[in-house]
């Protein structure tokens, strides 16, 4: 950290915020769900506080955006409490986004819709901040000459290969009840990828097929209702034909 920004850093402090200031980050792609992890954070919050402060900027209304701890503000909310931990920090949209994203991304298990707009989130940004001319002395001045694709240093940061991030982001194209079928396991990832192509009146007419027959369509079906699609033939009993137990 150097010049102006290490100096906003110096004065940064832990103060404690009411939780009816705080927000959600917009388009949050984290789910915070009352499972038994979240019941486990509640009993530790119950005994010994939220050990670690979650991280907000100042909005211009007074109230607070949270950028890191959505799932601990939950949790303090089911604890009983009216005050949390926070650390204040001024910072834009971008550079939002991309701390949102990166200190969810470590957790262990996330779900494929998770991943998906995640990916989307801190890639637009990443590119969006690449096109952007730095300020002198601004610290992250590598990140804007940096040659590579911003795609290239998101597969780097992330252990998944550009094509695999790129599939995941196809995801943020299918209609809910499909994405939901992905995430609970009821429709195979490769096959959801395929389905992607398909426009929202087609998913929809899909979802309707897959009521009726009780079954989601394998990878080689998907890709045959892709092609179908393609040729400008898909209709309803095509979908019902490709969506038939093999």
């Amino acid at each position: 950290l150097v010049g102006s920004e290490m100096c906003i850093r110096d004065r940064e402090r832990v103060q404690s915020l009411p939780l009816d200031k705080l927000e959600p980050f917009p388009n949050h792609p984290f789910k915070v769900i009352d499972d038994d992890k979240m019941l486990e954070t509640v009993e530790s919050i119950k005994e010994r506080g939220v050990l670690v402060p979650i991280l907000v900027r100042p909005k211009n209304d007074g109230n607070f955006e949270i950028v890191s701890g959505h799932r601990r503000h939950h949790a303090s909310q089911l604890a009983g409490l009216t005050e949390i931990p926070a650390i204040v920090r001024e910072m834009d949209d971008d550079t939002a986004i991309l701390l949102m994203v990166d200190s969810n991304l470590q957790r262990e298990e996330l779900l494929p819709s998770e991943k998906a707009f995640a990916y989307k989130m801190k890639l637009d940004a990443m590119k969006r901040q690449t096109g952007r001319k730095p300020k002198e002395n601004d610290s992250r001045i590598g990140n804007h000459f940096d040659t590579r694709k911003s795609s290239d240093v998101l597969a780097e940061q992330t252990g998944d290969s550009k094509n695999q991030i790129f599939r995941y982001i196809r995801l943020t194209y299918l209609v809910p009840d499909l994405l939901d079928r992905v995430d609970n396991k009821t429709m195979a990832f490769n096959a959801a990828v395929e389905v992607s192509y398909l426009t929202e009146s087609e998913q929809l007419m899909l979802c309707d097929a897959i009521e009726r027959e009780e079954c989601t369509p394998n990878l080689s079906q998907a890709k045959r209702l892709k092609q179908f699609r393609q040729d400008g033939k898909l209709d309803e009993n095509v979908c019902l034909l490709y969506t038939s137990p093999s």
